[in-house]
């Protein structure tokens, strides 16, 4: 921290927050707290109680001092573009709360989680560890619980497990993390950032906030781009570990990084141990087993925490088996990297997908599960993306395109949309089939959230089997 820092002299500064949801509404606490007049910016939230609102294209210049960016804002927006011309800072909530710990509660310690998939199972899964293991430990940022009101929470933590978009990184300066761990790095979010370097740079972002790494060492990206990090990186994977690393022998997840005898290897956990015993899950085991081991806790509890640890909901999550038919909703898989590792964790696999592509090529996704489809049901708005990929690789294969129904409003109360999709779905699956929900793509377009698409596919699903 220098005398410079914009977080540290904020009475009386006239603040712009942009956006006026969950992040921004704790943000906005937090200033005005600290003596700020804060003014949202928001094109979408038109009041908000004891404060003025106004939409970024009214704001001029003379408006603010600093601007406090919501992390989805691009740098293209007029508001950024604005701030950045009239050299008023940009804060973020993230660096916002790394000043407030500073002061409030020094001692706590950060670790960081990045990736393309799996952050949120990991993160969960990391403060479930710590957490059993006796530690006073919290999974906040991109998870859902916001930073600021972790680092302010009553409960005064000790440890915070930050999930961080890509977003968040790009704009994080500050911050600083005992170690963070990259899961994965593949094409995502290339609208927002213009291309898929730019994209990575700013997950690879994370390394230097940091003195230890967790690496995927079975993803090229992550080890190709991370070969000149000159921090300490201990790579894991799902082969047989070799000294400094973590892995898998036989059936046994195992630790050679941190035992005293690195010939050695050491046990944290067994394959049958993980729910889902599926490999991607594996492997976020191994990253928060090590993660969890850069702060010393022990094997034991670390093995007691996996056995017990079950992920959250719309996340390869069993919504039933019904004549011999399995039902999976992962609507959370919203790119295709996400989806690539549900379906090959399958074997016959009637499809569901489509949506907001995001920018993000579907022929590499198409080209590695094409052999374990059945048959696709594709919805939404980049649909014919899949559609094109699966005719050029697999034109025999039966692809069925599901429109909305007449006067269909998203977030309604009828579920006639979803529930044609699941009536095609049970035409078509057999005994021995997976139906599985892993769109490859966000879900604006026509649910509220991924969550709202996975709760009407389960609704449809058991509403269909109960008759």
């Amino acid at each position: 921290m220098t005398a410079e820092n914009p977080y540290l002299s904020l009475s009386e500064k006239r603040i712009i927050v942009a956006g006026a949801g969950i992040t921004g509404l704790s943000v906005a606490a937090a200033l005005v707290g600290r003596g700020a007049l804060v003014t949202f910016a928001d094109e979408k939230v038109g009041a908000v109680e004891g404060f003025e609102v106004k939409l970024p294209s009214e704001i001029t210049e003379d408006d603010f001092d600093l601007l406090m960016i919501s992390p989805g804002w691009r740098e293209d927006h007029p508001l950024v573009t604005l701030a950045r011309s009239a050299s008023k800072p940009i804060l973020n909530e993230v660096d916002f709360a790394w000043t407030l710990k500073t002061e409030i509660n020094p001692d706590q310690k950060w670790l960081g989680l990045t990736g393309t998939n799996g952050k949120t199972t990991t993160v969960e899964m990391l403060a479930h560890i710590l957490t059993t293991a006796g530690l006073n430990a919290r999974a906040c940022g991109n998870v859902g619980t916001t930073v600021i009101d972790s680092v302010l929470s009553k409960a005064k933590y000790d440890f915070l497990v930050l999930e961080l978009s890509s977003f968040q990184l790009h704009w994080l300066q500050e911050a600083q993390f005992i170690s963070s761990a990259i899961l994965n790095i593949a094409d995502d979010h290339v609208d927002w950032h213009g291309s898929f370097d730019n994209y990575a740079n700013d997950k690879l972002s994370i390394l230097d906030k940091s003195t230890t790494a967790i690496l995927n060492g079975d993803d090229g990206e992550v080890v190709s781009r991370t070969s000149h990090w000159l921090g300490r990186k201990i790579f894991y994977s799902l082969d047989t570990p070799g000294p400094g690393e973590l892995g898998v022998v036989e059936e046994l997840l195992v630790d050679r990084a941190f035992v005293a005898d690195a010939q050695e290897a050491a046990l944290f956990a067994e394959i049958h141990e993980i729910t889902p015993t599926v490999p991607h899950q594996v492997s976020n085991a191994l990253a928060a087993a090590g993660l969890a081991s850069t702060l010393g806790v022990k094997r034991e509890a670390i093995r007691e925490a996996l056995k017990t640890f079950r992920p959250g909901r719309h996340r390869i999550e069993l919504v039933g088996e019904f004549g011999g038919i399995k039902w999976i909703d992962d609507s959370k898989a919203t790119n295709p990297h996400a989806a690539t590792a549900s379906i090959l964790s399958n074997f016959s696999v009637v499809w569901i997908a489509g949506g907001i592509a995001k920018g993000a090529a579907m022929d590499p996704l198409v080209d590695r599960v094409w052999n374990r489809l059945k048959a696709a049901i594709l919805i939404g708005e980049d649909r014919a993306l899949i559609a094109n990929a699966l005719a050029r690789v697999a034109p025999e294969l039966p692809v069925y395109l599901i429109d909305t129904p007449a006067g269909y409003s998203k977030g309604g109360t009828s579920n006639e949309f979803m529930e044609s999709i699941v009536a095609k779905a049970s035409e078509v699956a057999n005994a021995g089939d997976t139906v599985l929900l892993a769109p490859a793509c966000a879900s604006m377009d026509q649910f509220n959230s991924y969550t709202d698409r996975g709760d009407r596919f389960a609704a449809a699903v058991k509403g269909a089997n109960s008759k």
